[in-house]
C-alpha cells in the first residue's frame, strides 16, 4: 500500500495555491477540471512520486467552518477487491464499493474517509462489487 494524498476543500483556490506554492514552496503537480461534477482538483507537493495535497474547489459557493473542509486520505492498493473483502471480513462498511475496479471509500474508526485507489489500471468490473450500492457518506 502507498499513501497518495490528503484532500482539503477550498472555496479560495488561488489563495490556497499561493499559500502552498509561494508560501510553503510546493509545486503544482497537476490540475484536473471536472465540469460534470462542478469541481476542480489541484494536486500540490514535491513530486508525483511523493504524497501530495489535493485541493478541491467545488464550484458551487459554500463556506467551510472550523476545519470541515478536510476530505480524505488516499492509498494506492495492489488489489482493491481483495482489500475491500478483507475489510468487510473485519466488519468495515464499504461506503463506496469499487464497482469500477478502480476506487472505493471506507471510513476509519474515527469517521475519517479513506479513498482506496487501484494501482496502475482498473481491475475488470466484477460481482459482487458491481451490484453493491453506496452506503452512508464519504
Amino acid at each position: 500500500m502507498k499513501f497518495l494524498h490528503s484532500m482539503i476543500r477550498t472555496n479560495k483556490p488561488q489563495v490556497s495555491l499561493d499559500f502552498y506554492i509561494n508560501g510553503l514552496g510546493l509545486k503544482l503537480i497537476r490540475k484536473k477540471e471536472v465540469p460534470e461534477g462542478r469541481f476542480t482538483l489541484y494536486f500540490v507537493g514535491e513530486s508525483e512520486e511523493l504524497p501530495m495535497i489535493e485541493l478541491t474547489h467545488n464550484w458551487d459557493e459554500r463556506e467551510y467552518f472550523s476545519g470541515d473542509q478536510f476530505g480524505h486520505l488516499a492509498f494506492e492498493v495492489e488489489n482493491i477487491y481483495l482489500l475491500c473483502q478483507h475489510l468487510i471480513d473485519m466488519g468495515v462498511v464499504i461506503n463506496r464499493p469499487p464497482r469500477d475496479g478502480r476506487m472505493a471509500f471506507v471510513k476509519d474508526p474515527n469517521g475519517i474517509s479513506i479513498e482506496l485507489l487501484q494501482k496502475d489500471s482498473s481491475l475488470p468490473a466484477a460481482a459482487p462489487w458491481t451490484e453493491m450500492e453506496n452506503s452512508g457518506s464519504w
